[in-house]
């Protein structure tokens, strides 16, 4: 699903992404439109502008994903700036393209967050992370070393430590000699028992831990 306020870049997205092989199933222009579309038309993806009337980005975000988990999103917007960047981050994005990207890097961006990668326009990456290990540092985060917290298996944990190296399932799959269905399966397996929705607050648990630095 494509959800822009500017007609001719939302067509044209639309297209690209039809040209690739991919099924638009709806396309939006305000905020309002975008969260009752999006739950009729029930997207795997969404391309979201963040600048919408009716209804900011970040709230359309939150409240979809707070209603579907399952639900990647994937930001395309002019602003680069940091503030919105960990906004959309925070409402449950998956990834965060700046407009400046090609087709092809659009393309890419879009398979890659279908499959729960996070993808990011280089640079914001580390912002991110960034934010997440300054979050980490919070004494609100010490709760999470309770003993009885969930197990995982060695082979789960390091797969996320994988994940939070930035490593793509393809990456991990190829470094641990596993399939790529495998190392999902056992991602999919560390968010359920985590309780966890998606791979950005799988990365955010994983660098609370330290994990990323071992």
């Amino acid at each position: 699903m494509v959800v822009d306020d500017h007609p001719m870049w939302r067509d044209a997205v639309a297209r690209d992404l039809g040209a690739a092989g991919m099924d638009v199933v709806a396309t939006a222009g305000d905020g309002p439109q975008a969260v009752r579309r999006a739950r009729a038309a029930t997207p795997d993806v969404m391309v979201l502008d963040l600048n919408l009337p009716g209804l900011p980005g970040v709230q359309v975000c939150k409240e979809l994903v707070g209603s579907n988990p399952a639900l990647r999103v994937l930001v395309l917007s002019a602003s680069g700036e940091h503030a919105d960047v960990l906004e959309a981050v925070k409402s449950g994005a998956t990834g965060y393209l700046l407009k400046s990207a090609s087709t092809d890097e659009l393309l890419d961006a879009v398979r890659r967050t279908a499959v729960g990668d996070p993808v990011f326009t280089p640079g914001l990456a580390g912002l991110v992370l960034g934010e997440y290990r300054r979050l980490a540092a919070d004494p609100v985060s010490a709760t999470s070393h309770d003993p009885g917290a969930p197990r995982l298996t060695e082979r789960e944990t390091e797969v996320l430590r994988l994940v939070a190296k930035g490593l793509s399932y393809k990456q991990i799959a190829e470094r641990l000699v596993i399939s790529h269905r495998t190392v999902q399966n056992h991602v999919q397996n560390t968010l359920g028992k985590l309780q966890l929705h998606n791979r950005v607050e799988l990365v955010r648990y994983a660098i609370e831990r330290g994990l990323d630095d071992e």
